[in-house]
């Protein structure tokens, strides 16, 4: 079974998105993080499917599968994910020249349980705080990976749903890279233990 990982890039004060629920600050560290791009390409060898919210795959895919991408060292290995968009509205994902994404646009619990006892290799989540929210708060994530920027923009919306009673995280690895980020790696303790 495929485990769940969440893994979005986050402010130092904590903020996924900031107060307009967009995600543009990633672009004040003005590349170089070379370092970082290596470190994910290792990581993506363990990934099997790519699991994206509608607004976040209309954004990758403007990017990914196109020749914008071509200098990104982590280009080939995220285009050859399978690819699952969670979409009431979307009736085809496509990706550039490579084959579609699957569309899921029933219960997204269900879904993602299903997707889940059908991988052998691990799923990541990726931006997507809507459904990264709805699979927290219905506890089938099983890690999640913040990659924390030296940017504090004070304002915004974090990765966990807002109101929900607290977990209780357990540090698996902390890590600093180039360019002031640090990814902190969690794993969800289930809230009896």
């Amino acid at each position: 079974m495929g485990q769940l990982i969440v893994q979005n890039f986050v402010s130092a004060d904590g903020f996924a998105a900031d107060a307009n629920n967009e995600f543009t600050f990633y672009e004040l560290l003005d590349g170089g993080t070379a370092e970082f791009d290596r470190s994910q390409l290792k990581w993506l060898e363990t990934i099997d499917t790519m699991v994206l919210g509608a607004d976040t795959y209309r954004m990758f895919v403007e990017y990914w599968p196109t020749p914008a991408s071509k200098d990104e060292i982590i280009a080939p290995s995220l285009n050859s994910l399978h690819r699952v968009v969670f979409s009431r509205q979307l009736t085809q994902a496509p990706w550039g020249d490579m084959a579609e994404a699957a569309i899921e646009s029933g219960n997204p619990i269900e879904a993602i349980s299903r997707i889940k006892a059908e991988n052998g290799g691990d799923i990541v989540l990726w931006g997507s705080l809507t459904l990264a929210q709805t699979f927290l708060a219905a506890g089938v994530v099983d890690s999640v990976r913040l990659v924390v920027m030296p940017i504090a923009i004070g304002a915004g919306r974090g990765v966990f749903p807002p109101g929900q009673d607290p977990n209780l995280l357990s540090l698996q690895s902390a890590t600093a890279y180039d360019q002031g980020l640090v990814e902190l790696v969690y794993g969800i303790r289930a809230r009896n233990e």
